[in-house]
């Protein structure tokens, strides 16, 4: 028995021996070597966010040249991802589009479709703040119009980033306006979200405006995940910071006072949009130079209201105290004007934080990790992937894989110092010895492009180099 039980023993390592020596065989050594990454202060250019100009037209049956009136609006702006048009459409209060009309409005898109901005549109009647007078007397109008530029929008929807309003109001606000009753702005909201593209978002004024249309009080509507409205319906706020209630955007009731008609006190509205907004644009203008948007002020505010993009042009009181303003902060922003500042942080800004490399040896593969900070206002609203290639010293990619984690979780704001952890396992058996390269980007999935990281290190064709990993036979 004893010299059975010592044959199996030697048997047992005589095999385990063989088994090692197989794998050493065809990767005698793996060394796996990481980056370190630090963050940048610089700004950088990315899809969906910042500040934007406004560029208005006019729509009538007078044949028009869309593509030469917008550029000669955008002739100067050179660096800006966001853009909005706002589209007039008061010729037609008491009647139908016309084919010449629509004619105009899409040629107005074919042109927007073609710039490197993605849009923020407003359709409105009103530029002066003298709604009664340009507003259809019949709502039935409103609705027919929404269904008129429907396909239009449905065909260039890759180019729109938010459709804002519901047509009615001064400025297109929904103020002032006959059709702002919870039935009507139902009514409205119901028509928009059939004459849209199920990927675009829209946006309502006020946060009550929100509940009314939604009837709920909650922002997160857990209850009701099929409203077709929970992923799509935003806000934007064009009295932002500009009085204790944002110039009647809030009021002085509590929530539990106000229910779901009545606007809520500040404090209460601004932690109803961090809910809501960590899954739905929010933009808008500052407006009024007033203590609620001194910069230490408004940088707690906008975090907390995930702004995404505000209007570069106005208020130009409040940007330029912004500007004359530095920032204290813990960290590489510590002493930068204000201003500055707030456009590097308006929507995302992904930051790559920590990188870790190590071998499986008897599975042979590299397990890497990736964690990804977003130190922005706002979240990553359009669908984007995060992705590992690795490449040979061809240039050839041997392993592309998308990664456990989840881009959508790091909401910004307040929650800056969150991290979200990216997993691979990079399989090496049967790996020809040699250098590899490892990668890690974010791609935005409606155009393929990656998103810049807000780290010193630059980003290559492959994305951002996260180490090497080196193979012996």
């Amino acid at each position: 028995m004893r010299k059975k039980l010592l044959f199996f023993i030697l048997f047992v390592l005589m095999i385990t021996g063989i088994a090692v020596g197989i794998h050493d065989y065809f990767h005698w050594q793996v060394m796996l070597t990481t980056e370190t990454f630090t963050e940048s202060t610089e700004k950088i250019w990315n899809p969906n966010r910042g500040f934007y100009h406004i560029y208005g037209f006019l729509i009538s049956d007078e044949p028009a040249d869309m593509s030469e009136q917008l550029d000669r609006q955008m002739q100067k702006d050179t660096d800006h991802a966001l853009a909005m048009a706002q589209i007039n459409l008061r010729e037609y209060r008491d009647k139908e589009i016309s084919k010449e009309g629509l004619q105009n409005i899409e040629r107005l898109f074919q042109a927007m479709s073609v710039t490197k901005e993605h849009w923020i549109v407003r359709f409105l009647y009103d530029w002066n703040g003298e709604n009664e007078k340009y507003e259809p007397e019949s709502i039935d109008f409103v609705i027919k119009h929404m269904q008129q530029v429907g396909g239009i929008l449905t065909e260039y929807s890759d180019s729109v980033f938010t459709l804002q309003g519901l047509f009615v109001g001064n400025w297109g606000e929904l103020n002032g306006t006959k059709y702002a009753d919870q039935q009507s702005l139902q009514q409205l909201a119901k028509q928009l979200v059939k004459s849209t593209d199920s990927q675009m978002y829209l946006a309502v004024r006020t946060p009550v405006q929100w509940r009314k249309i939604l009837e709920s009080a909650d922002a997160d509507l857990q209850e009701d995940r099929k409203n077709p409205l929970y992923d799509r319906l935003g806000l934007f706020n064009d009295g932002m910071l500009g009085s204790g209630n944002d110039c009647g955007t809030y009021g002085e009731k509590s929530a539990a006072e106000a229910g779901t008609d009545q606007a809520w006190n500040r404090m209460e509205e601004l932690t109803f949009q961090e809910k809501l907004c960590s899954r739905v644009p929010n933009g808008g203008e500052v407006i009024i130079d007033n203590e609620y948007n001194d910069l230490e002020c408004a940088i707690a505010d906008l975090k907390t209201m995930h702004v995404t993009y505000l209007n570069q042009d106005y208020d130009a009181a409040v940007l330029e105290k912004w500007a004359s303003s530095a920032v204290q902060t813990s960290d590489c922003f510590d002493g930068m004007e204000g201003l500055s500042y707030i456009e590097r942080h308006l929507g995302y800004r992904l930051v790559l934080s920590d990188v870790f490399m190590q071998h499986d040896f008897w599975e042979d593969t590299a397990e890497i990790k990736v964690s990804l900070k977003n130190v922005g206002f706002a979240p990553v609203y359009k669908e984007c992937e995060p992705v590992f290639l690795v490449k040979d010293e061809t240039g050839q990619t041997i392993y592309e894989g998308i990664p456990s984690g989840a881009i959508a979780s790091l909401a910004g704001g307040n929650e800056a110092e969150k991290k979200e952890n990216f997993l691979t396992n990079i399989p090496l058996r049967g790996v020809k010895a040699g250098c590899y390269s490892v990668y890690f980007a974010v791609r935005d999935t409606a155009t393929g492009s990656f998103i810049t990281f807000a780290n010193d290190q630059k980003i290559e064709q492959e994305g951002y180099k996260i180490g090497t990993i080196l193979l012996e036979s």
